[in-house]
């Protein structure tokens, strides 16, 4: 997926300062430049403060709303926005139209190109007229290297030809109402998914799949406010401060905390959008949901095909690859009380066992503090320190999750490359093992093709451990 870098002349602060207690939300997509805002408008944004709204991107729909947009961004320190014409309003588009944007795309606060796309359910504009007018904004997307901001009804089909044929890959299907399959060739042309009140909303069962499906790099929030309020105010006028009740649909949906959902969509906003700093370097103690995980090496001995590293920084908005391997001492500050927290997670992006010594005594500290240990492994630390290391490990680690990965040791071989010949043997031989030293063990697989599922299980049932199944694409 292709991503830029922030621009500089953003600046860093640029937000709307929101309340200590509440989660740091960045609105996507909302119209706050509309007249339904006229008569309220600051107490609109005094809410969405007071609810954690850290950004609002208000998006250009027709020439006037534009204008008022791009006017109101400069006005307001926390709001930027897009610049753009609704399909609805593609038949007054003009060349005239297309040159006005391409002047305001060089405004710092213009983020975006859109809203627009098709709408096959009003056709307020001619549908071969929809189709020019969008074939010219992904033009302009193309010459400015803004992203584009896509509307889709009832116009899938169409709307995927044309992005494929113009070759952008940088962008968001707002308030997505498709189905998983149609989320797919988003996803795979590089675009990201934002979900907004309606996957609130009981009846939405396909948006539920959506939101507990798609991976997290792709996935933003927004309120498309004033339209499409969420539960509990559906029916009523949408404003930013409700994207909270969005986002707490989205955690529950996905298993994880409103503080995950709120890191994960706000990090991808920025990367998207271009608007603030990111995460400068690699965290060595990170928080998802109640679990404390530890990040203490980039080093592995395997290079698996569906490894995130290989493709991301960043798991569940924490970025991980580290610039330097963290000291007992720095990891101990880190964790605090380890009492807080369920379990305490050795994992991160690389093989913790690598740093054996390190896993062991942190491991003594926690458990003489009231905390429980967890081992994310992939099993080859025998093969590491030519030893057998598992009796070290009696009585300070609590349980242990061991990456057996395929059922076979050719498949192994493909799709993990290990440094080790005969690593799989040797992780089968450390499940053995372990499960004498550790209570409570499991082995994992990665659900893709290669991998035979069903003969995986068979092998865990053999050697008496728990199974389970990893998505692809979903950790964390």
């Amino acid at each position: 997926m292709t991503r830029n870098n922030c621009k500089q002349e953003n600046p860093a602060d640029s937000s709307l300062p929101a309340s200590p207690s509440a989660p740091s939300l960045i609105d996507t997509h909302c119209h706050i430049e509309m007249k339904e805002f006229d008569q309220d408008r600051e107490e609109v944004l005094a809410r969405s403060r007071a609810a954690g709204i850290e950004l609002l991107i208000t998006i250009g729909s027709d020439l006037d709303g534009t204008l008022k947009g791009v006017d109101m961004a400069d006005q307001y320190e926390g709001i930027y926005c897009s610049v753009g014409i609704h399909p609805h309003d593609a038949k007054d588009f003009t060349d005239d139209t297309y040159r006005l944007l391409k002047d305001l795309t060089k405004k710092t606060k213009v983020v975006a190109i859109g809203e627009t796309g098709l709408d096959y359910h009003y056709d307020h504009s001619p549908r071969d007229v929809q189709r020019r007018v969008f074939e010219q904004h992904l033009a302009l997307a193309g010459e400015t290297g803004l992203p584009m901001i896509i509307h889709s009804r009832e116009a899938d089909d169409d709307i995927l030809r044309l992005v494929r044929a113009s070759g952008i890959s940088n962008g968001v299907f707002h308030c997505f109402s498709g189905d998983m399959a149609m989320a797919e060739q988003v996803m795979a042309m590089g675009f990201y998914i934002s979900l907004a009140g309606p996957v609130t909303f009981k009846k939405t069962r396909g948006l539920h799949e959506v939101a507990q499906n798609i991976p997290d790099d792709y996935l933003l929030m927004e309120t498309d406010a004033p339209y499409l309020a969420p539960e509990p105010f559906r029916g009523k006028r949408n404003e930013p401060a409700y994207l909270v009740h969005t986002a707490q649909r989205i955690a529950e949906l996905r298993g994880i905390s409103l503080q995950d959902v709120s890191r994960i969509t706000t990090l991808n906003a920025r990367r998207l959008l271009n608007i603030g700093p990111l995460p400068d370097r690699g965290e060595i103690a990170y928080q998802i949901r109640d679990s404390l995980y530890l990040n203490i090496t980039n080093r592995c001995t395997n290079r698996c095909s569906f490894c995130v590293k290989f493709h991301s920084d960043y798991v569940k908005g924490h970025r991980l690859r580290l610039s330097h391997e963290p000291s007992e001492e720095e990891l101990i500050k880190e964790i605090g009380d380890p009492a807080r927290y369920k379990e305490i997670v050795f994992c991160g992006y690389g093989e913790p066992l690598q740093r054996l010594e390190t896993v062991k005594n942190l491991a003594r500290w926690v458990t003489s503090r009231r905390g429980h240990v967890r081992i994310n492994t992939n099993g080859h630390a025998n093969l590491i320190h030519r030893r057998n290391i598992v009796p070290e490990l009696k009585g300070i680690v609590d349980s242990i999750s061991v990456s057996l990965d395929a059922q076979d040791k050719d498949t192994y071989n493909r799709i993990c490359s290990p440094a080790y010949p005969d690593a799989y043997d040797a992780v089968l031989g450390f499940i053995r093992e372990v499960k004498d030293s550790v209570p409570d063990v499991q082995v994992t697989v990665v659900n893709m093709p290669e991998v035979d599922i069903a003969r995986c299980r068979e092998i865990a049932e053999k050697l008496g451990v728990k199974f389970r199944v990893r998505e692809l694409d979903v950790v964390g």
